[in-house]
C-alpha cells in the first residue's frame, strides 16, 4: 500500500524567472551581524555578504533572506527597528545595499528582507513624536498607550508578563503606560491607525523598488489586538484559546485584512514580491490562512523544528503539512535551525523531548553545555541524515547559515559577553539566542576565523576552526560538500509538488517517492537495513554493503 500527497496545482516545477520561483526554492538565512565582516569592526555587515555571494553560488541557494540590517540599538538583535527605510550605518548604506542586490541577482540568487511589523523600537521617530505629544494626541495613537491602574494610575494596566520576560507595559515621564509584548524597547504599533497601515505600505514599495524579492514577516500573528476597557489579567489571557481567532492578542482573524492589502502591493510587481509568515498560531488549519494567495502566500512551518528525531514525528508532520499546503493553494516550508533556536546538530545530540512541551536544549545552555551530556558525533550523524529528508521534501527549504557546516550550539559564551534580552530578563530560566548567532568561522585561524580582521562581537570557541569553510573546502566527505551535492542534484531533479510514501521493512524507517523516480529513504533507528534497489545519488553517511546504515539518508533513482 502506497499513499500519495500532492500539495501542488501545477505540474512542474518554475523556471528561474517564474513568478511561482519561492515553491520549492532552498532559502539561505543570513544573520547580517554574524555573516561575515568586510570593514574589520567585529560586525558583519552588508559589503561582507557580497564578497561572499560567489560562496552562496556555489553553495547553490536560490535566494537569501536577510534578518533585519535596519538602524537600531540592538535591544532584540536588531528586531528593534529604528528606521524601517534605511540600514544601520554598523553594517552598511542604501549604497551598499544596492552593490549587496545585484551582486546576488548576478548570481541567480533572488532576496528576501526582514520586516517587522507589530513593533518598532523606541527610538523610532513615530514613537518619540508619541512621548513628545502627550495623552489622546494623535501620534500617540499610532501606538497603545493606556491609563495605568490605582489611584494614581501608578500601577500598569494590567499584570501582562512580555515575551523576554518582565512586565509588557512601561510607564512613560506624563503617567501613561505603552504596551510592548516583547522588550521594553519595542513599542507595539497600534494596526487600527490608518497611519500605520499605510507606511507599511509604503516600506514595501520601498524595498520592492529597490530589488527586493520578498518578505519574511515577523509575529505576522502578532499586529491586530482587540483590547477592551478593562483588560484581562495575564492568567485569563493565558486560558483564553488561540484557535478560533479571538484571542486579545494573537493571531485575531482581522490581522488578515492587513495582509489582503499587503498582497494588492506584492501584487503591483512583476513578477509579484512574495511573503512568508512567522505566525505561531494553534493549528496548520489557522496557518494556512496566512499563507493563502489573497495574503502572503507562504508561511513557516516550524514542527520539524520542534520534534525528535523520530519516524513516527516527521510522517506525521511531513504528511499533514503537505495536505494542508494544498488546501492553501500554497507550498510548505521545511525548517531545522534558525536565529531563534538551538542548531539542530547539537539537538539531536541531546534526549529527546518525548512529547514534552519546552525549549529543546535550553537545560543544556544553562548548564553551560555540561548537562545532559550532548553526543557531538550522533547529533551531527543525525542533523546530516534529517537535512537530506527534508531537502528531497516538496517545498521550500529554509537553511540558517552554518548548518551546511554542521555548525553546533555555542553553550559557553560568558554572561558578560551576551547580548540576547531573553538572557538577562530571564537570569537563569532563558539561557538566550546568542549560542546560534555566533560568527561564521571561514578559516581554521585568525582573530575570528576569516569572519573579519577583528574579534567578532560574539566569542567563536576553538572547536569552530576544525569547521570552518577552508577546513571542508576540499574535503569530499565533509558536511559542506554534502549540502553542496544535495542542493546541485535537488535543482536537478525537482519535480512536481508531490510524493508517494513506500512501504519499508521497519517502523525507523521512511521511504518515499517523488514522480521523476528520485526516491529519499531515511533509517531513523540505529540498526542497518536492506538498502532498497536503484542508483545511489548521495548519501549522508558512509553505506554498508547493500546496507542503509542507521541514522542515514539515502537518495535513489529509479
Amino acid at each position: 500500500m502506497t499513499t500519495v500527497i500532492d500539495s501542488k496545482a501545477a505540474d512542474h516545477p518554475a523556471e528561474a524567472g517564474d513568478a511561482t520561483w519561492w515553491r520549492q526554492a532552498t532559502v539561505y538565512q543570513i544573520y547580517p551581524r554574524s555573516f561575515a565582516d568586510a570593514n574589520g569592526d567585529g560586525i558583519g555587515d552588508l559589503s561582507g555578504i557580497t564578497s561572499r555571494v560567489p560562496y552562496l553560488k556555489r553553495l547553490g541557494v536560490d535566494a537569501v533572506w536577510l534578518s533585519p540590517f535596519y538602524p537600531s540599538a540592538l535591544a532584540d538583535g536588531g528586531y528593534d527597528v529604528d528606521d524601517y527605510r534605511d540600514v544601520d550605518p554598523k553594517i552598511g548604506t542604501l549604497d551598499d545595499f544596492d552593490e549587496m542586490v545585484a551582486a546576488l541577482h548576478a548570481a541567480g540568487i533572488k532576496l528576501i528582507v526582514d520586516i517587522v511589523p507589530n513593533h518598532s523600537s523606541n527610538r523610532h521617530v513615530w514613537f518619540q513624536q508619541a512621548l513628545a505629544a502627550g495623552k489622546g494626541s494623535p501620534e500617540r495613537d499610532r501606538y497603545i498607550f493606556r491609563d495605568g491602574l490605582g489611584e494614581n494610575g501608578e500601577l500598569p494596566p494590567a499584570d501582562w508578563t512580555a515575551m523576554f520576560g518582565g512586565p509588557a507595559w512601561t510607564q512613560v515621564d506624563d503617567g501613561q503606560w505603552y504596551l510592548h509584548l516583547f522588550a521594553e524597547e519595542q513599542p507595539d504599533f497600534n494596526w487600527q491607525n490608518r497611519d500605520v497601515r499605510d507606511d507599511f505600505l509604503t516600506t514595501l514599495r520601498f524595498w520592492s523598488d529597490r530589488g527586493v524579492d520578498g518578505f519574511r514577516v515577523d509575529v505576522a500573528h502578532g499586529c491586530a489586538k482587540d483590547l477592551p476597557d478593562v483588560l484581562p489579567s495575564q492568567a485569563a489571557l493565558d486560558a483564553t484559546p488561540t484557535t478560533d481567532g479571538q484571542h486579545p492578542l494573537w493571531d485575531r482573524n482581522e490581522v488578515h485584512d492587513i495582509y489582503r492589502e499587503w498582497r494588492e502591493v506584492l501584487n503591483e510587481y512583476d513578477p509579484p514580491r512574495i511573503a512568508v509568515a512567522e505566525a505561531w498560531v494553534a493549528s496548520a488549519e489557522r496557518r494556512a490562512r496566512y499563507a493563502s494567495p489573497d495574503e502572503l502566500g507562504q508561511a513557516f512551518n516550524f514542527d520539524l523544528l520542534e520534534a525528535d528525531f523520530d519516524a513516527g514525528q516527521f510522517l506525521e508532520i511531513v504528511s499533514t503539512n503537505l495536505a494542508e499546503a494544498k488546501i492553501a493553494g500554497s507550498s510548505t516550508t521545511w525548517v531545522f535551525s534558525n536565529h531563534d533556536v538551538v542548531r539542530h546538530a547539537t539537538r539531536y545530540g541531546l534526549p529527546p523531548l518525548n512529547g514534552r512541551d519546552v525549549k529543546q536544549g535550553a537545560d543544556w545552555l544553562l548548564s553551560g553545555g555540561t548537562t545532559p551530556e550532548l553526543d557531538i558525533v550522533t547529533g551531527l550523524r543525525r542533523a546530516r541524515a534529517a537535512s537530506l529528508f527534508m531537502l528531497g521534501l516538496p517545498g521550500s527549504a529554509y537553511l540558517y547559515q552554518g548548518e551546511e557546516l554542521g555548525l553546533g550550539e555555542v553553550a559557553d559564551i560568558p554572561a558578560d559577553q551576551h547580548q540576547d534580552p531573553a538572557f538577562f530578563h530571564n537570569p537563569g530560566v532563558d539561557p538566550g539566542r546568542d549560542g546560534c548567532r555566533v560568527p561564521l568561522p571561514w578559516t581554521r585561524s585568525g582573530d575570528s576565523f576569516g569572519f573579519g580582521s577583528a574579534e567578532a562581537h560574539l566569542p567563536q570557541p576553538s572547536w569552530f576552526a576544525r569547521l570552518s569553510v577552508e577546513a571542508q573546502d576540499d574535503d569530499p566527505a565533509s558536511t559542506l560538500n554534502l549540502y553542496r551535492r544535495a542542493l546541485a542534484l535537488r535543482d536537478e531533479l525537482q519535480t512536481a509538488e508531490s510524493l508517494e510514501w513506500l512501504e519499508s521493512e521497519s517502523a525507523d524507517v521512511l521511504h518515499f517517492r517523488r514522480p521523476n523516480g528520485w526516491e529519499v529513504v531515511t533509517n531513523f533507528g540505529t540498526e542497518p537495513i536492506a538498502l532498497p534497489e536503484g542508483e545511489v545519488l548521495i548519501s549522508s553517511g558512509d553505506l554498508g554493503d547493500g546496507m542503509l546504515p542507521g541514522e542515514t539518508t539515502v537518495w535513489l533513482k529509479n
